[in-house]
């Protein structure tokens, strides 16, 4: 008998995952110090390259370096990484615009826009505590973007900013609904080796509109986000091998603290009223959505329970 490649150590996730988006937040904070001087299409360049020998290591140490060249679906792979390099470059643009902690909040948004995208693309049904949730999402959405549209030339670059970070969470909404698509023939492996691939090579195409040579010691922050996104990865991946995908969710909104306080002290940003309202608006409404999908999770156990044979 082979060994489980899981098990249930529910300490252990929540750890890992906390360290990941910890992780997440400061390598934000890094491309944010670094946006006034260099454009973002360089920025993912240095995020995506320098990942890519944290996540071959990754790979060897799990024995699966070999399911991480192979593909079924190589155009599949080129459109999930033309998406998540769009999102990850507007991210970073967002991040030049606006402060850490509205980026953050903003990007709270993915799971609702991936449920509508799921009921369109993937005819998913969508009853009614779950369209009260999308309801809640997007009015939370509204009310954080909605201070930031004006026409004085701050008030503009600040709309761009929003318009940039809405713009990066419908991308990883599409993200997520392709990604549903693609593990079903291809191993989660060659998903993210290949995204980082692709994002290095669309990111360094960008160079041809200009980037900006580097200090010694940016170039070496712009390292430390690559290998800071690469282990950031690696660890909430491993964090979804010992602990239930609706158990971790909810974790995702610790980023909001960090990046308060990350933001507090190493930019003086603090979140406005609005933020805080619209966020906790869309935090209400993901929490909403975990918890009808957990539900509906015990339904369905509860139905393959009386409808699957054991033996």
């Amino acid at each position: 008998m082979t060994k489980p490649l899981t098990s249930h150590r529910p300490l252990l996730a929540v750890t890992l995952k906390l360290c990941a988006l910890f992780l997440f937040t400061s390598m934000s904070a890094l491309v944010k110090a670094l946006s006034d001087e260099f454009p973002p299409g360089q920025l993912v360049f240095f995020r995506s390259l320098f990942a890519i020998p944290v996540i071959i290591l990754w790979l060897i140490a799990r024995g699966e370096l070999s399911k991480g060249f192979v593909v079924k679906k190589p155009m599949g792979h080129f459109w999930r990484g033309v998406l998540g390099t769009s999102a990850m470059g507007l991210t970073f643009t967002g991040l030049s615009l606006l402060p850490l902690p509205e980026v953050t909040a903003i990007g709270y948004a993915t799971p609702i826009f991936t449920l509508i995208l799921a009921a369109v693309m993937l005819g998913e049904r969508i009853r009614l505590i779950r369209i009260g949730a999308v309801a809640l999402g997007l009015l939370g959405v509204l009310i954080m973007i909605w201070p930031r549209l004006g026409t004085t030339e701050m008030e503009v670059a600040a709309t761009i900013g929003a318009v940039c970070v809405l713009g990066a969470t419908l991308a990883r909404a599409f993200v997520q609904i392709h990604i549903r698509q693609l593990v079903k023939v291809d191993h989660p492996a060659a998903i993210v080796f290949y995204f980082s691939m692709t994002a290095t090579l669309l990111s360094a195409l960008t160079a041809f509109w200009g980037w900006t040579m580097p200090t010694w010691n940016q170039a070496l922050i712009m390292v430390m986000m690559g290998l800071i996104g690469g282990v950031a990865q690696i660890l909430v991946t491993s964090s979804y091998r010992f602990g239930q995908a609706s158990m971790l969710a909810p974790y995702d909104y610790a980023t909001m603290l960090f990046a308060i306080v990350i933001g507090y002290v190493w930019f003086d940003e603090l979140p406005t009223l609005a933020i805080l309202i619209g966020a906790a608006l869309v935090i209400a409404g993901n929490v909403v959505v975990i918890w009808r999908e957990h539900q509906l999770g015990l339904e369905r156990g509860k139905a393959r329970s009386v409808t699957d044979p054991k033996a």
